[in-house]
């Protein structure tokens, strides 16, 4: 989840608007991201360059 945080942070730096990445119901709002089985929430603050891992659930073969 470090990694995948990363790169969203690498894209966010390139310029690329990472507010509408994910399922959400509108960009800016909370976002979903699958990841490897499993998914985190996040959200961005594009004002203060910030992105916000609130939640990281694991697959559910894991738990």
């Amino acid at each position: 989840m470090e990694r995948l945080a990363g790169q969203l942070a690498d894209l966010a730096r390139t310029g690329i608007d990472v507010t509408d990445f994910g399922n959400g119901p509108r960009p800016g709002g909370l976002r979903r991201m699958d990841a490897a089985g499993g998914w985190f929430y996040f959200l961005v603050a594009p004002r203060i360059q910030l992105i916000i891992v609130v939640r990281i659930v694991p697959p559910f073969d894991a738990l």
